[in-house]
């Protein structure tokens, strides 16, 4: 779906309660997301070192968010000062209803308000199966892979390399 079933998505800046709901959140779910990383998301971006933008519906519940770090630890990226998108997440009640879509663009304008409407914008995704939407997502949003394969922990991999294919084996693509 193009967009949003419901156009009344409000984004705005995280701030500690939605951290607090998040981390919550997935918690329950089982998923390894803790406070701890949420307020390093709002640390940084007290010193300018990140964007946080959490979209929410009518009700104020949380439907997602995405953070943008304008220096990123990619060393593609970070040799080319390209930022990067980071952490899309929505939450799994809320996918399949145009709320990626969404964040992406939300993300995408904060970079270009801040760098300029020229700016190449790096993004990094998953190669399991789980990732398939936000794969998908990424090429129609024109999105494509810079070239390097993929990569795990940063990391090119060569030929004969073995290891268990986790989250960390990450396709990077740039725009």
């Amino acid at each position: 779906m193009n967009a949003p079933q419901n156009t009344n998505i409000l984004l705005s800046d995280l701030n500690l309660q939605d951290a607090e709901i998040l981390a919550d959140y997935f918690k329950k779910l089982g998923w390894h997301k803790p406070l701890s990383g949420f307020l390093t998301y709002l640390q940084e971006a007290e010193l300018g070192l990140r964007k946080n933008i959490v979209a929410k519906n009518s009700e104020n519940k949380i439907l997602g968010y995405v953070t943008v770090l304008w220096e990123s630890d990619h060393p593609y990226f970070q040799e080319r000062a390209i930022p990067e998108i980071k952490d899309l997440n929505v939450l799994p009640e809320f996918r399949k209803q145009g709320f990626g879509r969404a964040l992406l663009k939300a993300s995408e304008q904060a970079i270009y308000q801040k760098l300029g409407p020229n700016q190449t914008i790096g993004i990094g995704v998953g190669i399991l199966k789980d990732y398939g939407p936000a794969q998908k997502l990424y090429i129609q949003e024109g999105y494509v892979p810079n070239a390097e394969g993929v990569m795990v922990n940063h990391q090119i991999l060569n030929y004969g390399h073995t290891e268990s294919v986790d989250d960390d084996w990450v396709l990077w693509m740039t725009k």
